[in-house]
């Protein structure tokens, strides 16, 4: 078993930022998206829309809303496996709005199947986080970006490859991660521990939403998560799930916060196979 970390820092500026060469600061380059967007913010809507992810969904998630942006050359700030990128849209009821793209370090993809896990996991942290909501576990409300694949149009330099892109969370901070490591006993890492306890109650013991991030918004009323992983007892969605020595590690470092019930089933092996990572630790 191999394990990879991403950079330890907890936030977006305090990652290492690097400037991508060939072009002067600041260009932008325009990517559209490949279908329309499915999450619309609707109560139990779902889109039909040719390309869509067809997933029912209450209205918790934060989506694009938009078809078309110009995203800059320079590297915002990196991930585990990605590089992220300022951007901002050009239609749509976001046009002037911040958005990210993100795409895989490695080098460039062109078909979708590259971001199936990803996407699967945000499907499955959804429901969750729609599931938490409706149960008033916590009197504020939390909601997920929603990325969608989209590709950089004929006109750009980097013609034709593929990408997430979803809107800009300002305020970014990181509440956990995907090896139990708590950043904080209070308030929203607090509450965001009781997420995760939640997801393997709700789910029967098969994943634990995990590796919280994301902004505080509306004076503390809301936060908006991205990035989330899920651990599930088979591996399903990618390298980010550590399995079940994964859901045994998080569970050997949770503590419960005063969100938790004392119902919530807890795994009851709960050993240690992976380091206290703050970043997000890979298995390949």
């Amino acid at each position: 078993m191999q394990t990879k970390q991403r950079a330890s820092g907890t936030s977006w500026p305090q990652l290492q930022q690097l400037v991508r060469g060939g072009g002067p600061a600041h260009k932008r380059k325009l990517c559209k998206q490949i279908a329309l967007p499915t999450f619309q913010g609707a109560r139990t809507s779902s889109s039909t829309s040719k390309g869509a992810r067809n997933v029912a969904c209450n209205n918790f998630s934060v989506n694009n809303l938009s078809s078309l942006a110009g995203i800059q050359d320079e590297q915002y700030a990196e991930g585990a496996f990605r590089t992220v990128h300022l951007g901002t849209y050009k239609n749509g009821p976001r046009e002037g709005e911040k958005c990210v793209a993100k795409w895989f370090k490695d080098g460039p993809v062109y078909d979708n199947k590259f971001f199936s896990k990803d996407l699967n996991a945000v499907d499955k942290a959804q429901e969750i986080i729609n599931k938490f909501n409706d149960e008033g576990i916590i009197s504020q409300r939390v909601y997920l970006n929603r990325p969608a694949v989209w590709v950089f149009a004929p006109e750009s330099d980097w013609a034709g490859q593929k990408h997430l892109v979803e809107p800009f969370i300002p305020n970014y901070q990181k509440f956990n991660s995907n090896t139990g490591v708590q950043m904080g006993d209070d308030g929203w890492p607090a509450a965001m521990q009781a997420l995760s306890h939640f997801s393997y109650h709700t789910t029967g013991g098969r994943y634990v939403l995990c590796d919280l991030q994301g902004g505080v918004m509306d004076g503390g009323k809301s936060v908006i998560l991205t990035d989330p992983v899920i651990l599930s007892r088979d591996r399903e969605f990618g390298v980010t799930d550590l399995g079940s020595e994964g859901i045994s590690t998080f569970f050997a470092r949770h503590n419960c916060t005063k969100f938790c019930r004392e119902h919530w089933h807890q795994p009851r092996k709960q050993l240690i196979y992976f380091g206290a990572n703050v970043g997000t630790t890979m298995m390949m």
